[in-house]
C-alpha cells in the first residue's frame, strides 16, 4: 500500500523525494524506513554541528578523522534507542508537551549511550564536549521538526484563509479558553475567526493566549464587538454560576451579538471534542447546575442483561428513563403506556438509536391488571420504573377520582402485579409535592409512597425516588413561558415569591438510576436539587435566553396562586430522618414502615369509594392515611371538614359523576337536592 503523506508532516520532503525515487525503482518504502532516513540525517546533521560548534566553524584537518569515527555510531546507537523508546509510532503533526519530553528522555538515553561507545572507541584526545553540544543540537533538531509539523498542519487547515468566516471573541481565557482556540485552529468544523479574548479578570488584559490578545473584561464586549465587527462570543466559563452566566449573556445581548457555550474540558474528552459540542446558551447554563456525577459500574451490574420495564414510558420522565437504560445495554426495555401516538415516536426512536436494545411498546392502563398481567408473563420484567402518573395540580384539584385511581390505585396494581411475577426491584417515580401536600397530586403521590414501603415481604424490592420539577418536562413552567415569550408576552407568574426546585430531565433520571441500586426495600430516596429557584427569576432568564429585555420587550405579570399551590416546596416532612448515602446527591429518609395488611385494606376501602363516587368519605380515608394533608382549596378544605359528618336523614350521600369542581363540590357539602343537577352540569 503507498504511502501519501501532506507537507505538514516533518519527513514529508524526504519521503516525497524517496518516493520518487522508489517508484522509478520499481520499490515502494514503508513510513518506519523514512522515518528511520529522516532520524539518521538528524543524527548525522547534529554530530556535525557539535563539531562545527566547538571548533567556531572551522574543524582541524586533525580532528576530521574523530567525526568520521562519531558519526556513524550517533547513527547507529542513538537510531536503536529511538526505536527502543517507539517514536516513531507517534504522529508529530499532533504532537504536545508529552511528546517533547519523550524526546527529550529519549535523547538523554541516546548521547549518553552513544558518548560512551564513542569514548571506548575513538582514539585520545577526542573533545569531550562535542557530546554535550550534540545532545543540545539532537534535542532541538527533533523537537523543533515535532512542532515544525504541528505548525504546517495548522498553517494547512488554514489555508483556505478566513473567507466565510464568523469573527468572534472567546469568553474566558483559562483553561477551556486556551483548550477552544486551540481546536478552532486545527478544525475545519468551526469556522470562527477569533479576534481577541475577553476574561473578568483584570490581571489578564492585554495578555496573549496562542498569540491572541486579552482585550477586555465582560463589560467590555459591547465596545470591542463594535470595534472589531463581532458577531459571535464563545463562552469558555465551565465553572461559571448560574449569575455569572446570566451576566455574560448580558453582556452579549447589550453588544447585539449572538452568544454560544462549550462544555467543560471534562465533557470535551467525554464527547467528540469541542468541535461539536459549541452549542446555544440553555437555561440549566444560567441555573448553575453542578453536573451530577454517576457511579455507572453500580448500574451496569443491575441493569445489564435484565429486562426493564418503563411504566408511563412516552412521558418526559418515562422517555428519558428508556434513552439512559439503554446506554447500560439490557437484555429488553418494555415501554408500557396508554398513549400510543407517543409511544409510536418512542419506539422509532429507540429503535434507530439503539438498535442492538430490543423495545418492546406495550399499550395498556396502569389500572388495568389484566393487561399488566400479560406484559409481565410475556416479557418478565426483572425491574420496574413506575413513572406513569397524573401530574398537573390545578387539574388534578378538580379530578379528585382520576388523580386517586390513576396514581394510588394504578401504583398499588403495578407493584402488586410486580410481586406476583417475582420482578427484583420496584422504584416509583414520586414528587416533592408529597412532602406535607396541600394538594390533591401531593396527596395521592404521598399514598403511594405509604403504599410502596408497606409492601415488602422479603421478595421484590419496593423503593421510591423523591425530586422537584424537571426542566422542559411535560406541563412544567418552561414550555409555557416560552410560548408566552414567542406570542410577544406577557409572562405570567402567579406570585413575585414562587420558589422551585430545578434540575434537568436527564440529570433526575440519572439519580433515578443511581438511586435504585441502592434500595433494600421500602426507603424514599430524595434527590438533591440544589437551592430553590424563584419563578420569576426563572421567566427573566428564559426572556434574557431570548434576546430581549425582560419587563421592557415582555412585560412579567403576577396572577395570582392557583389552587393547590404552595410558594414553597419541601423535600422531607418533619417525620423523616435522614439517612446519607455514598452519593452525595441522594440520600435516604425512612420512618416507621406501615402494616401491609392494613394498607392494603385500606386501599380496597379507597377502591370501592372511587366506585361509589363518594368524595367525602374519600376525602377522609386519605386524610387519614396523610394526617399532614392541608388542602388549599376552599372546596376542598370545606370537603374534608364535612367528612366526618353524617348527611341529614333520608338523604343519601351525595356523589359526582364527573369531576369534582367548585360548584359541584359546594353541592355535595350541602347534600341539598341541587347535588345531582350540579353534577350534571
Amino acid at each position: 500500500m503507498s504511502s501519501v503523506v501532506g507537507l505538514s508532516d516533518p519527513i514529508g520532503y524526504l519521503r516525497f523525494g524517496a518516493g520518487t525515487l522508489s517508484k522509478l525503482a520499481g520499490i515502494r518504502l514503508p513510513r518506519r524506513v523514512c522515518a528511520l532516513a529522516f532520524q539518521a540525517a538528524v543524527f548525522a546533521f547534529s554530530g556535525f554541528a557539535a563539531f562545527l560548534l566547538r571548533f567556531d566553524f572551522q574543524i582541524p584537518d586533525r580532528r576530521w578523522s574523530d567525526l568520521v569515527c562519531a558519526i556513524p555510531v550517533w547513527v547507529l546507537v542513538k537510531a536503536v534507542v529511538y526505536q527502543l523508546a517507539r517514536l516513531h509510532d507517534g504522529s508529530w503533526t499532533h504532537s504536545s508537551v508529552p511528546d517533547a519530553l519523550r524526546v527529550l528522555g529519549a535523547n538523554v538515553a541516546a548521547s549518553a549511550a552513544s558518548g560512551a561507545a564513542i569514548w571506548a572507541l575513538a582514539p585520545p584526545g577526542f573533545p569531550r564536549s562535542v557530546f554535550f553540544l550534540d545532545f543540545l543540537v539532537c534535542t532541538q533538531a527533533s523537537a523543533g521538526a515535532m512542532l515544525a509539523a504541528r505548525a504546517g498542519r495548522e498553517a494547512l487547515r488554514r489555508g483556505g484563509g478566513k473567507k466565510g468566516k464568523r469573527r468572534a471573541l472567546i469568553y474566558g481565557a483559562g483553561e477551556a479558553g486556551a483548550a477552544l482556540m486551540r481546536e478552532i485552529r486545527v478544525s475545519s468544523r468551526l469556522p470562527y475567526d477569533v479576534r481577541g479574548f475577553i476574561d473578568d479578570d483584570p490581571r489578564k488584559r492585554g495578555m496573549r493566549v496562542q498569540m491572541i490578545p486579552v482585550l477586555g473584561r465582560g463589560e467590555d464586549i459591547p465596545a470591542v464587538a463594535a470595534r472589531r465587527r463581532i458577531e459571535e462570543v464563545l463562552i469558555a466559563a465551565p465553572s461559571a454560576t448560574g449569575a455569572e452566566m446570566a451576566r455574560m449573556l448580558d453582556h452579549c445581548r447589550r453588544a447585539g451579538v449572538r452568544c454560544r457555550t462549550v462544555p467543560s474540558l471534562a465533557g470535551i474528552i467525554a464527547g467528540a471534542g469541542a468541535a461539536v459540542q459549541v452549542r446555544d446558551v440553555a437555561l440549566e447554563d444560567l441555573l448553575g447546575r453542578v453536573p451530577v456525577q454517576l457511579e455507572t459500574d453500580a448500574i451496569l451490574r443491575k441493569v445489564q442483561g435484565s429486562v426493564v420495564m418503563v411504566t408511563g414510558a412516552a412521558g418526559s420522565i418515562g422517555s428519558e428513563l428508556c434513552r439512559q437504560l439503554a446506554r447500560f445495554n439490557p437484555g429488553a426495555i418494555v415501554g408500557y403506556e396508554i398513549a400510543e401516538s407517543p409511544l409510536f415516536e418512542l419506539e422509532q426512536e429507540m429503535r434507530r438509536a439503539w438498535p442492538g436494545v430490543p423495545f418492546h411498546a406495550a399499550i395498556g392502563s396502569v389500572q388495568n391488571r389484566s393487561r399488566l398481567a400479560e406484559v409481565f408473563e410475556a416479557h418478565e420484567p426483572a425491574i420496574v420504573y413506575h413513572a406513569a402518573a397524573y401530574k398537573h395540580v390545578p387539574l388534578m384539584e378538580s379530578h379528585i377520582f382520576e388523580a386517586v385511581e390513576n396514581n394510588v390505585l394504578g401504583t398499588f396494581t403495578v407493584a402488586s402485579v410486580a410481586a406476583e411475577y417475582r420482578a427484583g426491584d420496584f422504584v416509583m417515580i414520586s414528587s416533592d409535592k408529597a412532602v406535607r401536600p396541600t394538594n390533591i397530586m401531593g396527596l395521592t403521590k404521598r399514598v403511594a409512597e405509604t403504599l410502596v414501603r408497606s409492601l415488602q415481604n422479603g421478595g421484590t424490592k419496593f423503593v421510591s425516588v423523591r425530586f422537584g420539577n424537571v426542566l422542559g418536562s411535560n406541563g412544567s413552567v418552561v414550555p409555557i413561558f416560552m410560548r408566552q415569550i414567542a406570542a410577544g408576552g406577557p409572562v405570567t407568574v402567579t406570585h413575585p415569591d414562587m420558589r422551585r426546585y430545578f434540575m434537568t430531565i436527564p440529570e433526575a433520571v440519572q439519580l433515578v438510576l443511581q438511586a435504585s441500586t441502592m434500595g433494600k426495600g421500602g426507603e424514599i430516596f430524595v434527590l438533591d436539587m440544589g437551592d430553590p429557584v424563584r419563578i420569576v427569576d426563572l421567566a427573566r432568564k428564559l426572556i434574557l435566553l431570548s434576546g430581549l429585555r425582560p419587563g421592557e420587550d415582555i412585560k412579567i405579570e403576577f396572577t395570582g396562586v392557583r389552587p393547590g399551590e404552595k410558594l414553597y416546596e419541601e423535600l422531607s416532612a418533619y417525620n423523616e430522618h435522614t439517612a446519607p448515602t455514598y452519593h452525595e446527591k441522594i440520600k435516604i429518609f425512612t420512618g416507621p414502615v406501615p402494616d401491609e395488611d392494613a394498607i392494603i385494606e385500606r386501599i380496597e376501602r379507597i377502591r370501592r369509594l372511587c366506585r361509589a363516587r363518594d368524595a367525602r368519605k374519600l376525602m377522609l380515608e386519605l386524610r387519614e392515611l396523610v394526617p399532614e394533608y392541608s388542602p388549599s382549596t376552599p372546596p376542598l378544605a370545606k370537603l374534608i371538614a364535612a367528612a366526618g359528618t353524617s348527611p341529614p336523614a333520608g338523604r343519601a350521600p351525595a356523589r359526582t359523576t364527573f369531576c369534582l369542581g367548585a360548584a359541584t363540590a359546594a353541592a355535595q357539602i350541602s347534600g341539598g337536592d341541587s347535588a345531582p343537577r350540579a353534577a350534571a352540569r
